[in-house]
């Protein structure tokens, strides 16, 4: 039960500290709408969508007037796409995503997401459709996210995905150029992606969930970097670790009650509450901030990775004892477009990309949001995939890589709205392109044998 003083509380998180639901997100599952005929499975997709979604948006805005509480974003998530890809070309296959980028548009949600494959072991032949679609398909439509599971820890690496994902990511680039490659803005490749997840752009509706459900993502950075310096000085990392943790709670809680109220008038399972850390362009909304209100001089510096990795681990437990059904990603991102706090780290050079790979074998995502110069080799992006994509494998955690390539180094790009802005960051002139061209699988690690 909440008193008063939570009540107030809350309010005040909302006005004066950036507290939002960031996301409610509608997985709705397609494996029904196959077929043969490429028109008729475009109409079934286009006509399941709009029926299971048509209430979301103006159910969502009712319960944000009702209750006073900002809901950000309305968001669908689908079955991965490549398992309806077949029997098509790749023609086809774009086809089938303007028809998802139609219904969201129609729909008036902000981003849908499901223009996916799972190629952790191989590829399927829908899935090798699907992924020499992506740079027509995210060039072509405005709302359609993007992502690729490249590895898990059961699996290890696909390293003929990682090789290929290079190549996408930079022809996306290419194919976007004129718009500060927006399209790879909406383009993530994963290891041990989580198919409940309702944040952009790695969305999509997994195979193991229900025919619809409702998943919520919240964010609080700002008022967890206010309940941090109300602590004060004088506290220990371990009071500090309280204090996040009891913040995550709060958050956690008012996800939970829209979570609730949204699955009970849509008529939809309740699926996840993720609680997230995810950053805004927005002053004081930022996770670099929490982490120079811990002691940093500037996140970046030596300690920033024991810093986050006691935010992630706070975040978590507080989230945990505040729902039955908290999933996702659940924890701290670090995308540096979106959080000011890590912009201005990376424009004084406080924070370096080699840096930011040591930040995200703590955090919840991975290299997000990255803008590298334009002229980065195919074969260095997925040199830089391969790393991140390692860390998660063999610590047996989710992790994602979102990088621009655009520009030079020094330049700031402009994505606008909650994507933000990012300063291009140098990375290294060496080539793995001899490692890359090699392929095959880098096998499971052995912590993999759990059984």
């Amino acid at each position: 039960m909440l008193d008063q003083k939570d009540i107030f509380e809350t309010l005040n998180m909302i006005r004066e500290e950036c507290l939002d639901i960031r996301t409610v997100t509608m997985g709705i599952s397609l494996l029904d709408c196959g077929a043969e005929d490429e028109s008729r499975l475009c109409s079934r997709v286009y006509d399941k969508i709009m029926s299971r979604a048509a209430n979301l948006v103006r159910t969502v805005e009712s319960i944000e007037k009702e209750y006073g509480i900002p809901i950000i974003n309305k968001r669908v998530s689908v079955t991965p796409l490549a398992a309806l890809c077949g029997n098509l070309n790749r023609a086809g296959a774009v086809r089938l995503a303007q028809v998802l980028d139609k219904a969201a548009n129609e729909l008036g949600i902000n981003f849908i997401g499901g223009c996916s494959a799972l190629v952790q072991k191989g590829f399927t032949d829908g899935s090798r459709t699907l992924i020499s679609a992506i740079p027509e398909i995210l060039a072509s439509t405005e709302r359609v996210c993007s992502s690729v599971n490249v590895a898990s820890t059961k699996a290890g690496i696909n390293m003929d995905a990682v090789a290929e994902m290079g190549r996408i990511i930079h022809y996306t680039a290419d194919m976007t150029r004129d718009n500060s490659a927006i399209g790879c803005a909406k383009l993530v490749v994963f290891a041990n992606v989580p198919e409940d997840n309702p944040f952009m752009a790695g969305a999509f509706h997994g195979t193991g969930e229900p025919e619809t459900v409702i998943n919520v993502g919240v964010s609080g950075p700002g008022v967890v970097a206010s309940a941090i310096r109300r602590a004060g000085q004088q506290c220990d990392l371990t009071e500090i670790a309280e204090t996040i943790k009891r913040t995550a709670f709060k958050v956690t809680r008012m996800g939970q009650l829209v979570a609730r109220l949204a699955s009970e008038r849509l008529n939809v399972p309740f699926g996840i509450v993720d609680l997230s850390l995810a950053p805004t362009p927005a002053i004081g909304d930022s996770v670099a901030y929490i982490l120079e209100s811990i002691g940093l001089e500037k996140c970046g510096c030596p300690g920033t990775t024991a810093a986050l990795a006691m935010l992630n681990d706070a975040v978590k437990k507080g989230g945990v004892m505040a729902s039955s059904h908290v999933g996702g990603l659940s924890g701290a991102f670090i995308p540096v477009s979106e959080d000011a706090g890590m912009i201005e780290a990376a424009k004084c050079g406080a924070l370096t990309i080699e840096k930011l790979e040591a930040m995200t074998a703590v955090c919840s995502v991975g290299l997000d949001m990255i803008a590298i110069p334009g002229d980065t080799t195919p074969e260095v992006i997925s040199g830089i995939i391969a790393d991140e994509i390692a860390i998660g494998v063999v610590n047996n955690k989710t992790t994602a890589v979102r990088l621009i390539p655009h520009g030079k180094a020094g330049d700031m790009i402009t994505f606008g709205g909650l994507l933000g802005e990012a300063p291009v960051i140098p990375v290294s002139k060496y080539s793995p392109a001899t490692m890359i061209r090699r392929g095959g699988r880098i096998p499971a690690p052995l912590q993999s044998l759990r059984n």
